[in-house]
């Protein structure tokens, strides 16, 4: 663990230790947990603030963190990543990693609308699992024919 710890210090994140589920409070903050602990991470690199997706925490995680320290280049394809909805919590995180399923879990804080609009602006395209929303709309609930 402290291995990691450190290449992740090295990557522009402060590690801190919590006592409890560190879900992050604003952008450029991550939850991280590991071996049964959690920790919160502040990013404070040359990624900060820019702007469309090459700011955005997911990209922010995936080029300073996954990328280079975990091997995992594409979120799509690999295998070794997954994704859980926001809806199952914590909890979720906590039971896979403990469960020996995975061996470490992120948390991001969630994408705002003004970042969602400034990617939009950009004709850019949001990465992987960044434009799962909950709760979801009931759909084909009401249909209207429009001729």
């Amino acid at each position: 663990i402290g291995k990691l710890k450190d290449k992740i210090a090295e990557n522009h994140f402060k590690v801190i230790t919590t006592k409890c589920a560190a879900k992050p409070g604003l952008t450029g903050s991550f939850g991280m947990y590991l071996e049964g602990v959690w920790y919160r991470l502040e990013y404070d690199g040359p990624m900060k603030n820019l702007p469309g997706v090459d700011g955005l925490d997911v990209n922010i995680l995936m080029t300073e963190l996954i990328s280079p320290l975990l091997g995992i280049r594409d979120p799509r394809t690999d295998s070794r990543i997954e994704f859980v909805g926001g809806a199952r919590g914590l909890g979720e995180l906590e039971k896979r990693v403990d469960s020996g399923d995975w061996d470490i879990a992120f948390v991001l804080y969630p994408i705002s609308p003004h970042e969602l609009m400034e990617v939009a602006d950009k004709n850019q395209i949001m990465p992987p699992k960044t434009t799962w929303f909950e709760p979801k709309l009931l759909d084909g609930l009401v249909s209207l024919v429009l001729d």
